[in-house]
């Protein structure tokens, strides 16, 4: 946008460091907005996606989650089912994908939320946020290597765990806020059968 112009850096080159399975690591030069001139190391990631299941078997409105370790932290997070998207996969196709291998779970309606960058200082990476309800249960089917525990949460105690601090991981944060806000009409979520075929089926960047 023109009002943008005193901020935007342009790219002048741009080179790979490092390319290993998903991981590549760039360097761009770049002309900043006073004529100078740097470098910018980053991630550049194809994207994820994540879900927020709502299960609306009881009362108490309850969440479905996994526990699962992360190296770079060395300890286990509590999140909302998620994974990186494959080559060319639709954003809602990972989803279906994500939550039925991490938990078991199928939905029947799908509802999209949004998009938030994690770590835009060195990651190109965008998380698509999505929900899910109606949900049937049946058997986890984890990729080889990966080990999750499903665990179900009520609303009011993964709210707990967030106000204590307790709940560090950003897409689950996210996630939980906008869930909020959509429960207090604050937000519009637009829902759709996973047999629609008029659902927004949106395809990766």
């Amino acid at each position: 946008m023109a009002a943008d112009e005193h901020l935007i850096e342009r790219a002048t080159g741009a080179s790979t460091l490092l390319h290993r399975g998903w991981i590549e690591l760039r360097r761009d030069e770049v002309t900043l907005p006073d004529g100078s001139t740097a470098t910018r190391e980053y991630l550049r990631h194809d994207g994820a996606v994540a879900v927020v299941p709502l299960l609306d078997d009881g009362v108490a409105p309850r969440l479905v989650l996994v526990r699962q370790y992360r190296h770079p932290l060395a300890r286990v997070l509590l999140e909302f089912p998620a994974g990186k998207l494959e080559p060319g996969e639709a954003q809602l196709a990972c989803a279906m994908r994500e939550l039925q291998e991490e938990t078991g779970y199928v939905a029947r309606e799908w509802a999209y939320g949004g998009e938030i960058h994690n770590a835009a200082a060195y990651s190109s990476e965008s998380i698509w946020i999505w929900f899910a309800r109606g949900l049937v249960p049946g058997p986890p089917r984890p990729d080889t290597g990966e080990f999750v525990e499903t665990v179900t949460l009520t609303q009011d105690a993964l709210e707990a765990l967030a106000d204590r601090g307790e709940l560090t991981d950003v897409k689950t944060q996210i996630g939980l806020a906008w869930l909020q806000r959509w429960q207090g009409g604050r937000r519009a979520l637009t829902w759709h059968t996973a047999a629609d075929p008029a659902r927004p089926i949106m395809s990766p960047r």
